[in-house]
Parts: structure tokens; sequence; C-alpha cells
């Protein structure tokens, strides 16, 4: 999983974002699961590159709205500074469950 630092123009703060892409049919998904933001491109970097302009259209929204801050509580971010970081992982594993018979 990659990573991403997004800025806001008059650079006053930053955040990383992880960054999942995968190939449906022959389009490139690009994802933050942070953000539960997404967009598509003919390529991983242009799906990349649209995901990045997504997601500073929402944050710039975010900061209009005044509700930034509320945003990233929510999505389990914490201010340092002039970085926002996810809060830290205290376990991650895998789990398999049966799927009930449709």
């Amino acid at each position: 999983m990659a990573s991403t630092i997004i800025s806001p123009r008059n650079n006053e703060a930053k955040i990383a974002l992880s960054v999942q892409v995968w190939k449906e049919g022959t389009t490139r998904i690009a994802y933050t699961p942070e953000l539960d933001i997404s967009s598509c491109g003919k390529t991983v970097a242009q799906a990349k590159s649209r995901l990045r302009e997504a997601v500073s259209l929402f944050l710039q929204e975010a900061v209009r709205m005044g509700s930034l801050g509320a945003i990233l509580e929510e999505s389990g971010f914490e201010r340092r500074g002039k970085t926002y970081r996810l809060r830290p992982v205290l376990a991650r594993e895998k789990i398999k469950l049966a799927l009930p018979a449709a």
C-alpha cells in the first residue's frame, strides 16, 4: 500500500493517506480508504492523479464548511503540529467467515 501526502495550496498542514489501486476491466481505480474516496483513469498514474484532485477538492470544501477537523477526527486522524496522522493501529489481521447460503 502506497502513501501519498496531500497539502493545501497555502502549505498550512499535510496529511498522509494510503492509496490502493486495482484494475476493473480497462480502468484503473485509485482509492484512499481513510477518507473513502476513489477515482479512476486509463493508467495507474492517471487514476492516482485524479484521486489526488478529488481528495484535494474534498478537503478544500471541508475547510470552507468548517468541518475539516471533525471529518479527520472521525476518520481516525490526530493533528500533530502541521501534520495529520492516523492513530496507531494496535492490531491488523484477516479473518475468514462462512457466507450464508443464498
